[in-house]
């Protein structure tokens, strides 16, 4: 699933070439993908001149010059792209928008679990995970007193605590295993067991990987594109994250991969000990 960085990645190529283009027509392949009435999802927007694509967490929110905004999120393996002039459009394109000026914008989404809703601009919030998502991880929205707070009142273990998009936008599996690994925190150390360096230091590690992570635009594990169809180059610089058995770059131990929440979780056993208490 494409985590934060791969979604500004997205958005900031839809700026390029996306907005400012006004919508002429709407091919909808996979009447799913579009949560409104499709009927009405196409004249709502036909005419209608993309003024710019947002980005809150892991949604795109495209703006629409008649104040409608379109929430979109790519789920598991949707992607934006242009295909080039006269090229056939991919069977695994459920959504495609034609621009006045010859061009147009396809959604891919292989396993078609990517959602569209149109809503009215200011009323975007409402839309599903929207309604719930806590701060983007900047260090103007993500505040240290805030995740001092909520690290105390839980208990769980702490990798599904930053993979809860309430707690903390835009995080995944990729991210969480990488920050976890910076700051020497074990996947499966209680949240609210933290010490106040641990909680620093991994607020701070949070805010830095995935600023890192933008300006590598992104990591392509699997399947992610941006919207020129380029790869990420941040796997390169993963050093957690699909290492399982592989030596830890910082002390050399064997890495582990294990399970936690069934998600699959790679650490160092050395340098990320589970810790019994804060005094430890």
């Amino acid at each position: 699933m494409p985590e934060l960085p791969e979604v500004e990645t997205v958005r900031r190529g839809l700026l390029k070439i996306a907005a400012g283009r006004k919508i002429n027509g709407i091919d909808v392949h996979y009447g799913k993908t579009i949560t409104n009435d499709v009927e009405q999802f196409r004249q709502s927007l036909i005419g209608q001149t993309i003024e710019t694509v947002d980005r809150r967490g892991k949604y795109l929110l495209f703006r629409f010059s008649n104040h409608l905004t379109m929430v979109s999120h790519l789920r598991i393996e949707g992607s934006d792209y242009t295909p080039p002039v006269a090229a056939p459009i991919d069977n695994h394109t459920p959504v495609v928008f034609k621009f006045t000026d010859g061009t147009e914008l396809c959604y891919r989404d292989t396993r078609k679990f990517g959602r569209m809703t149109l809503v009215k601009t200011g009323d975007e919030m409402t839309v599903g995970g929207l309604k719930t998502i806590g701060p983007e991880p900047t260090a103007a929205d993500f505040k240290i007193d805030y995740f001092k707070r909520i690290l105390q009142r839980s208990r769980g273990k702490i990798k599904p605590f930053l993979l809860n998009q309430r707690h903390v936008a835009g995080l995944g599996n990729i991210y969480v295993d990488e920050v976890l690994w910076m700051s020497k925190i074990n996947p499966e150390q209680p949240a609210n067991t933290l010490t106040d360096k641990q909680i620093q230091t991994l607020h701070d590690n949070i805010i830095q990987e995935l600023s890192r992570a933008i300006e590598y635009k992104g990591t392509t594990v699997h399947t992610f594109k941006n919207a020129f169809g380029d790869a990420g180059a941040f796997q390169e610089q993963l050093n957690a994250y699909g290492h399982g058995g592989d030596h830890c770059p910082r002390c050399g131990t064997k890495m582990v991969k294990i399970k936690v929440n069934q998600r699959g979780t790679t650490f160092c056993p050395h340098c990320q000990p589970l810790l019994e208490s804060e005094n430890d």
